[in-house]
């Protein structure tokens, strides 16, 4: 028996769930500010020392709730994109920005504690960036994929225009090799405003300017994509 299938090893994972699901509760109580270990620890009917053996201290655990929630929503995007036809960029964009906002109604206090105000005196470690990247690395897969289509797109060469982005960005393993910088930066922003949409909705900052919540997000990601050149492909192709 592997050392992962012992008794002992399932208790452990088994207590570490236990310990995640009664911490993102509190945070739907109360947000991840006060996300406290006490707390958490008499809900599962340990002391505080006991959580302890499992997580070394509340931002360790607070980690473990940013990394599940930033893989539950990457996994969620990659699902939704992967149905659709590789050559149908426009589908691929619309079923990622769908189930995007899909996910953060579904569960806002997970959405909320990795795309929310930040919790005063966390700093994330390195362990939340390639979680982090899943969904980014998608909508650059749609990116390259649309604008690499284009007539001359192969010759096309980095332009330094100062647009304020981060080397390590650009190298960081994004598929973006070959984009201008004016198409990364294109896409950066249409990032931002997709999730900026997406949270003002989830937060009720929309209230009295739109009526219709799914009219206004379908004609913001069409806008999106227009801008980006994500065409729809037209019914008769």
């Amino acid at each position: 028996m592997t050392r992962e299938g012992t008794p002992r090893a399932k208790a452990r994972v088994a207590a570490l769930e236990e310990i995640k699901r009664v911490a993102r509760a509190q945070l739907a109580e109360c947000g991840a500010a006060a996300l406290s270990v006490r707390h958490v620890a008499r809900e599962v009917g340990m002391c505080s020392s006991g959580v302890y053996r499992y997580y070394a201290s509340r931002d360790e655990l607070l980690t473990a709730l940013i990394i599940d929630a930033y893989n539950a929503l990457g996994a969620t995007v990659e699902a939704a994109e992967t149905m659709v036809d590789r050559a149908d960029h426009f589908g691929r964009w619309w079923a990622s920005a769908s189930a995007i906002r899909t996910w953060a109604h579904a569960h806002p206090q997970e959405y909320g504690l990795v795309f929310g105000s930040p919790v005063p005196g966390y700093v994330a470690p390195q362990d939340t960036v390639i979680p982090a990247a899943r969904v980014p690395f998608v909508l650059a897969g749609i990116l390259r994929d649309a604008v690499s289509g284009r007539p001359g797109a192969a010759h096309a060469v980095r332009e330094e225009r100062g647009f304020g982005l981060d080397p390590i960005f650009l190298a960081s393993g994004m598929p973006l090799d070959g984009l201008p910088d004016e198409v990364v930066a294109a896409g950066v922003r249409a990032w931002s405003e997709l999730f900026g949409l997406i949270s003002f909705e989830l937060y009720g900052h929309l209230k009295g300017s739109v009526r219709d919540g799914d009219t206004f997000f379908r004609v913001a990601c069409e806008r999106m994509a227009q801008e980006l050149g994500i065409l729809r492909i037209p019914v008769d192709a």
